[in-house]
């Protein structure tokens, strides 16, 4: 058995014989409000905003209040087991992180302070490809760490090539291929702010950094950034691929593959025709379709019909470490943690995502004891109740 995740509680029980609070709130249902405080509205609102009228980043949170833990008592859950192994990658819980991009709108330390506050813990990050830093720099700051690469596919196949080849190089070991956001939906929040990072040049370190798209440019990008800016626009959006074209991933990525976006079961079982070794159930947050259906309302069906094909993780809506218990219980495999990270590290850098992960893998591992569970696979559907 692992050392108990839930120990980070006495740690700040024990500094407040110092009179030490934490530097802001243990509570991930509160950090957007008070990363608000601090950031101003072009960048909080670009993080916190979903699509539309923001009806699917409602949903998401509504689906986990519909589900409610069912504590089993004098199970022995003393001693308790939340290591696991996804696609090769072991991990102290079932928690990534979530790629997200530009995270130096939110700290100037940006994806650097995440890499090393993953590292540190243990937890996989996920590289978003919309980067304010490059892989290798990234890389680099994660140390031995677990990594996995994200990618926003560049319709230049010679760009995504040696993207991919750059990734593997700097030793990431599973590649994310987000599917539902070739175009960005209608965002309101960042529409009435006129905020869109990309344009002014912010979020665009890996494809600026590769050389391939360099060799296009008639000026590199820190002389004429207007020019590397209009390039880089139609070629990572306005094309929503088929499913015939994964063989070129395969083809140029050794290692495992994830679809992320995937809502519906046929969907999923399509990926697994593919021979695709991962999916996340994922709707990117509310971010991308206004009204779609909750993620975690679509997880059940998804794990029954393709769990047994390959590793269905899990995103959109997780805060608590009771999300994270009722979406392994809902078939899940693991999940990705996203928005609450990213206000952490807003709110103090690489300690700040430090603080909000540990605080999340805390109460994981105490909500998993004090509802009865010794491991992940005592986790199941009988595990809730649907009210």
């Amino acid at each position: 058995m692992n050392q108990p995740l839930g120990g980070y509680q006495n740690e700040i029980y024990l500094q407040g014989l110092a009179d030490q609070v934490p530097a802001f709130t243990t509570d991930p249902t509160r950090l957007a409000d008070s990363a608000r405080e601090i950031l101003a509205p072009g960048p909080f609102w670009y993080v916190e905003g979903g699509a539309g009228s923001g009806a699917t980043v409602r949903a998401n949170r509504a689906a986990f209040d519909r589900w409610q833990i069912v504590p089993r008592m004098l199970r022995d859950a003393t001693a308790r087991e939340t290591r696991t192994t996804v696609l090769g990658t072991p991990m102290p819980a079932p928690v990534l992180l979530a790629p997200v991009g530009v995270q130096s709108i939110v700290h100037p330390d940006a994806e650097l302070a995440t890499a090393r506050a993953a590292s540190a813990l243990g937890v996989p990050m996920i590289l978003s490809a919309a980067s304010s830093n490059t892989i290798e720099d990234v890389a680099e700051a994660s140390g031995d760490g677990p990594r996995w690469f994200q990618l926003y596919w560049p319709n230049d196949p010679d760009v995504c090539i040696s993207i991919l080849n750059r990734a593997a190089k700097a030793g990431y070991t599973t590649l994310v291929v987000t599917l539902d956001t070739w175009t960005l939906a209608w965002r309101s929040r960042d529409l009435d702010n006129s905020y869109l990072p990309f344009i002014r040049g912010t979020g665009t370190a890996i494809p600026f950094s590769d050389p391939v798209f360099r060799s296009g440019l008639a000026q590199p990008p820190e002389e004429d950034i207007a020019a590397a800016v209009l390039k880089w626009v139609p070629m990572f959006t306005g094309t929503d691929r088929s499913w015939d074209a994964l063989p070129f991933l395969r083809e140029h990525w050794d290692g495992p593959i994830v679809l992320k976006g995937i809502q519906h079961v046929d969907d999923a079982r399509r990926a697994a025709d593919a021979g695709m070794d991962g999916i996340v159930v994922s709707n990117h947050g509310g971010r991308q379709v206004d009204g779609a259906i909750a993620s975690l309302d679509a997880l059940p069906a998804i794990a029954n019909a393709v769990g047994d094909r390959l590793d269905v993780l899990f995103d959109s809506g997780i805060r608590t470490g009771a999300d994270v218990l009722k979406a392994i219980a809902l078939g899940a495999k693991a999940v990705l943690l996203g928005r609450p990270y990213v206000w952490g590290l807003a709110h103090d850098g690489e300690a700040g995502v430090r603080h909000v992960v540990r605080s999340v893998l805390a109460d994981f591992d105490l909500t998993l004891a004090l509802s009865g569970h010794r491991s992940l696979a005592e986790a199941t559907p009988d595990s809730l109740v649907r009210v």
